[in-house]
């Protein structure tokens, strides 16, 4: 694992104040209108976030006060937030419906500040992990069926609530998860949503020999290292010309790494189409064998071009993955720190955050970027 750090510090900007309700009671806020002034004496005890004000536009650095614990929910100090695509596509409006003012971010790793009303399953102090699915209603038809991933009314963290771009946040207690020991803050945070979805994307893509993944970022190099410890083969497919992630795909245990407008030396058993880029799905479909299945990992992804039922043919298949589910965390978590999954992260310290988020979109790192709350 290796560990880059750059850091900055600065202003911290103007000072505001975020609207404190919790997850539940939280109606959505237009663009401008979430934000209080903060009296000269409430202003030490504030802390700084980075605020989406509106699309495709840059974070704002600033302080607010510190957000406000309701019943079920536990305050978290941030010791760490990755930077997820997810993020980018936020702050791109290819999500189209972000609580504004918004605090992004929702692979946080922190410890329990406080605790509201009804809390038992945390205790001040511990260290916990807060996932992008941040609520559901528990009585849908998919909530009842074990796929809570799917809830109409689900909230997501640092998107539809507030995220972890911030010295502290708020979650509701029964969505974040008790971190086991073994990884620091910096290494455990990419795990909670580029591990856990590639985690589920895996398990949707079956159990075949010879698995490709289109896209080698954050998610992907994770879930290498568990391909590689299950005894399977991996194919890592890049954007033409990428060397350099062809090559960091190679060190993360890939038998071939190439160019994503390449053909792989065999048949794939499945595929998972970790970009966001549609024409990768026809491309993965066309390296699959019969019966094979290509899996999309994102959350979005521009058009699939239109293809012959003839690449289909063959019981090959095509499917998504959504968002992911508690008992996604629960299994995945163990699972890595049993196999000694390690990211290889480059670190940001918050007042960068503009930084990472557009070095993610450049491509200029490999493995996942990391904010950290160092002053």
């Amino acid at each position: 694992m290796r560990q880059r750090r750059l850091r900055h510090s600065g202003p911290a900007g103007s000072r505001t104040a975020s609207d404190p309700l919790p997850p539940v009671a939280r109606r959505r806020r237009s663009c401008g209108g979430g934000f209080r002034s903060r009296s000269i004496g409430s202003i030490l005890s504030g802390v700084r976030a980075q605020i989406l004000d509106r699309p495709r536009q840059p974070l704002t650095l600033r302080e607010i006060e510190e957000p406000r614990c309701g019943d079920g929910q536990v305050r978290v100090s941030v010791r760490a937030c990755a930077v997820c695509r997810t993020d980018l596509h936020v702050l791109d409006g290819e999500l189209t419906e972000p609580r504004l003012p918004l605090v992004l971010g929702h692979q946080i790793v922190g410890t329990v500040l406080e605790r509201g009303a009804g809390v038992t399953s945390l205790t001040v102090g511990e260290r916990v992990g807060v996932p992008w699915l941040g609520w559901t209603d528990g009585t849908c038809a998919f909530c009842r069926s074990g796929r809570e991933n799917l809830c109409v009314a689900a909230r997501f963290t640092g998107y539809t609530v507030d995220g972890g771009y911030a010295e502290q946040t708020v979650a509701d207690a029964r969505f974040c998860f008790p971190l086991p020991p073994g990884l620091d803050d910096v290494q455990q945070a990419p795990l909670l949503c580029a591990g856990l979805i590639g985690y589920r994307a895996l398990r949707l893509a079956g159990q075949g020999q010879r698995i490709g993944f289109y896209g080698f970022g954050s998610s992907a190099h994770l879930l290498a290292q568990v391909v590689v410890a299950q005894g399977r083969e991996l194919y890592a497919f890049t954007r033409d010309g990428d060397t350099r992630g062809q090559a960091f795909a190679r060190e993360r245990g890939a038998v071939w790494a190439g160019s994503s407008d390449v053909k792989p030396p065999v048949p794939l058993d499945a595929a998972i189409v970790f970009a966001s880029v549609g024409e990768l799905v026809v491309r993965a479909l066309e390296a699959l064998a019969p019966g094979g299945t290509v899996v999309c990992a994102g959350i979005h992804m521009s058009d699939i071009p239109s293809f012959p039922y003839e690449k289909l043919w063959g019981e090959r298949s095509i499917r998504s993955v959504a968002n992911l589910t508690r008992d996604d965390g629960r299994e995945f978590l163990p699972v890595a720190a049993r196999l000694g999954i390690r990211p290889d992260v480059t670190v940001f310290p918050l007042e960068r955050a503009n930084e990472a988020v557009q070095a993610l979109r450049e491509g200029r790192f490999t493995g996942s970027a990391v904010l950290t709350m160092e002053r």
